[in-house]
């Protein structure tokens, strides 16, 4: 076997979910959510808009971008709210400007320095990573989003193109995400290795391999699924 091969096969492989597991998802939208309709109703919009984003991005491809402004629109009809004129687009406006969670540069770093490749595999689109990819400050191995495959998780297809993209060692593969529904179960479906970042105190259901409440514990987390021994 060539010695390339041998390099290769010999990748340590984290992928990660990026809004929720890496960037603060939840308080970007609601402060979008205060800014439009008062910080009273904001926590309550916030839950039900959570409810609703999956739906939308459901059936026909859409850009995130314009999930997140049909979710609006529906949020808007749904809890009959009046949304000022020209804000149909503010959480697409919004999201570059979505702060990482306060211990990822830190526990990426040292992931990274362990000898460990980096992947994001995300709901999203290229422009709207791209910016994220800039507040993690982190240099990533690759990423997948949703317009590359032009469908939305828990479906199969960004890690389908993952594995077909970097022939990574499934053995020597860890995905890590904050969503059961979208990153945890399909994981287990496709006999995964998985981290789940609790980071809401939540149930587990699916039950990943691993459970986390930050990402602090990560780089001894993975090290405890594939050793740096046998990475050499």
């Amino acid at each position: 076997m060539r010695a390339g091969r041998l390099e290769e096969m010999a990748d340590r492989w984290a992928t990660f979910d990026c809004y929720g597991t890496l960037i603060d998802w939840r308080a970007g939208i609601q402060a979008e959510l205060e800014r439009l309709f008062g910080p009273d109703p904001a926590p309550r919009l916030l839950e039900r808009y959570l409810e609703l984003e999956p739906e939308v991005e459901q059936g026909e491809y859409r850009l995130y971008a314009e999930v997140l402004g049909l979710t609006l629109e529906r949020l808007v009809q749904e809890e009959e709210l009046a949304l000022p004129e020209g804000e149909e687009p503010s959480l697409a406006r919004s999201l570059p400007g979505w702060s990482p969670f306060p211990e990822v540069l830190d526990a990426l770093s040292e992931t990274r320095r362990r000898g460990w490749k980096l992947a994001v595999l995300s709901n999203s689109d290229r422009g709207l990573i791209e910016a994220s990819m800039e507040r993690i400050r982190v240099g990533f191995d690759h990423v997948v989003v949703a317009e590359d495959v032009r469908s939305y998780k828990p479906g199969h297809a960004h890690w389908e193109r993952f594995f077909g993209d970097t022939d990574a060692d499934r053995e020597r593969h860890v995905h890590v995400a904050a969503s059961l529904f979208h990153d945890i179960a399909p994981a287990r479906e496709l006999g995964l290795q998985s981290v789940w970042v609790n980071r809401l105190g939540e149930q587990a259901n699916p039950s990943p391999d691993r459970e986390l409440h930050d990402l602090r514990p990560l780089p001894d987390t993975l090290d405890a699924f594939v050793p740096a021994a046998q990475s050499a």
